[in-house]
């Protein structure tokens, strides 16, 4: 019998080195490389729970520093947990709320403790520490609980992003001595900035602790994409095989390939709920941006072959008709394809893994300029 956590490195492609697994939690099984949908606020935005499993979605994210700021954490356990409280029982996975913390709330203070930050909701004053953040996450009960970690900017210079590193690896400790829920498997975070070094240092170190998975945290934060994979190439040699690896805020389709062909497993985004509230659908051949009056005629799918709920019922031009009316329903039917065709696409890519051939699928794909 399968302990509730445990992952399966099931392949590697003999082609590209990718990486073919399956996670086991107390919510289900992920096959991986997997897309998980962002519900931040303990929703996908624009979709029901039933929409979002018709997508095929194995796993959600949702926020720590978000759900603690409304409706409280407390709530939510006296809800039943997460699970419960969104209607929602496969796998869900949360951010520490790092992050947000670093980025939305206007910081007063990073100490040893914890950080000190006002809410960007009404500017009350709060500490995240790594043992509240901790209570925190397994009041909510997801299945997937992450560190609390420090992300430094992509401009950090080479003292700065040591520092944040080594204070990350100490809340690391204190995360993992405060995290006592057996249901709940705790990922580590690697940090480390732009830096090689550090990256090599923060996997090593994360690694001897022995976590059940781990994310890579301070990427896409404003860097390069082609440094992104630079440094993604420079520390996958020193994580352990047997873990599962989880891009953290990484997720447009050739984030997706090229992440999958450097040996990620897990990956979240919010793109593609962001992009489909503003008019664009994501496609095999290329972004569609629904809004332009060259579909104001088209009665053809946002995309032939589709077999999501939107390209099976609906056309491009009713879509921009909704979209020109300001139709809620048009970011419902846009998020709905996004979702599919990200979900779909991992699918091609275990795929490709299973058969030997990613190197070939991802260069096809990649040719397309998916994004």
């Amino acid at each position: 019998m399968t302990k509730p956590f445990s992952f399966e490195l099931l392949h590697v492609c003999k082609q590209s080195g990718a990486r073919l697994g399956r996670l086991y939690t107390p919510h289900g099984v992920i096959d991986t490389p997997c897309y998980m949908p962002v519900g931040t606020q303990a929703t996908v935005k624009a979709m029901t729970p039933r929409d979002v499993e018709e997508t095929g979605a194995s796993i959600l994210l949702a926020n720590t520093y978000h759900l603690y700021m409304r409706p409280g954490h407390e709530l939510v356990a006296e809800a039943g947990g997460l699970h419960k409280f969104m209607h929602w029982d496969r796998p869900i996975l949360t951010d520490s709320g790092g992050f947000q913390v670093f980025s939305l709330a206007k910081i007063n203070d990073i100490l040893e403790d914890g950080v000190v930050f006002r809410s960007h909701i009404d500017g009350s004053k709060h500490l995240f520490t790594p043992e509240s953040v901790m209570e925190i996450e397994q009041a909510l009960g997801a299945d997937i609980a992450m560190c609390f970690d420090e992300c430094a900017p992509h401009t950090a210079d080479h003292a700065y992003a040591k520092k944040a590193m080594e204070r990350t690896h100490r809340w690391a400790a204190r995360c993992k001595q405060a995290h006592t829920r057996q249901d709940q498997a705790l990922f580590g975070i690697v940090q480390g900035g732009m830096y090689k070094d550090l990256r090599i240092e923060s996997a090593k170190h994360l690694s001897d602790m022995d976590f059940i998975g781990y994310g890579i945290g301070g990427l896409s934060v404003g860097e390069p994409k082609p440094v992104m994979y630079e440094m993604l190439e420079t520390l996958m040699p020193h994580m352990p095989k047997d873990k599962p690896r989880y891009l953290m805020g990484v997720g447009s389709p050739d984030c997706l390939l090229e992440g999958v062909l450097r040996g990620v497993d897990m990956f979240d985004c919010v793109l593609q709920t962001r992009a489909a509230r503003n008019g664009l659908a994501l496609t095999g051949n290329g972004r569609v941006m629904l809004r332009n009056k060259t579909f104001e005629r088209d009665f053809t799918p946002i995309e032939e072959g589709c077999d999501c709920y939107a390209c099976k019922n609906f056309t491009r031009a009713y879509i921009r008709h909704l979209i020109k009316a300001e139709e809620i329903l048009s970011a419902q039917l846009i998020t709905m394809h996004n979702i599919r065709f990200s979900v779909r696409l991992m699918e091609q890519v275990r795929a490709a893994i299973a058969e030997d051939r990613y190197l070939d699928f991802a260069r096809e794909q990649l040719a397309k300029k998916l994004f």
